[in-house]
């Protein structure tokens, strides 16, 4: 059963940064997160990968890590470094995507990286202001889902509710890379884990 990621949008305990990788297995993209070779505790469910970030040195965090379909995927608890490190996951013509809930600064970030570098980013609900080095890859997508114009322009209405919103930039990130994350492999499943290096 095909779940995408959309269900994000209205997931009240999204915390995690959420980083996938094409063309690299699980425990090379842990590595590429900064992976700490000598701690590895063992699979972890999302409760207690939380209570081990809450116990590692500042700065640190925890990734647990799986593949679904053609894409690996890291949880990130505590200090999400996808973001800093999107380049080096997507060296050597690797395909890295990046999401980031930012509770505490809101928007939600997206960002894809390709071959060493950041193809484009943006906030969700500020896709009107892109960047990376091609900001408008992702323009034609999210004008067929009415989010943006072919000017760029916000083409949805202000009163849009945020996770409706949100939903529809999700939609169009899930379908253009094939992205499927099951929300019981975020929340309950065991996954290999590994302490990430500030």
């Amino acid at each position: 059963m095909h779940t995408g990621i959309q269900w994000l949008a209205d997931w009240p305990h999204w915390y995690a940064g959420l980083t996938f990788a094409r063309g690299i297995g699980p425990d090379e993209l842990a590595l590429r997160l900064g992976a700490v070779p000598s701690q590895r505790p063992g699979p972890l469910a999302g409760p207690d990968a939380w209570d081990l970030a809450g116990a590692v040195l500042d700065g640190d965090g925890v990734a647990r890590v799986g593949a679904v379909g053609a894409w690996s995927f890291a949880v990130e608890h505590g200090v999400p470094a996808g973001a800093e490190l999107l380049p080096e996951v997507s060296r050597d013509g690797v395909e890295a995507v990046h999401l980031d809930p930012q509770p505490d600064h809101p928007p939600k970030q997206f960002v894809y990286a390709r071959d060493g570098e950041v193809v484009c980013c943006f906030g969700l609900g500020e896709e009107i202001w892109r960047g990376g080095h091609h900001p408008d890859f992702l323009l034609p997508d999210l004008v067929a889902a009415r989010v943006l114009r072919p000017d760029g322009t916000a083409a949805r209405p202000d009163t849009e509710p945020p996770p409706a919103r949100d939903r529809r930039t999700l939609s169009v990130i899930e379908r253009r890379f094939g992205l499927s994350l099951p929300r019981r492999l975020v929340e309950e499943a065991r996954l290999p884990a590994f302490v990430t290096g500030a």
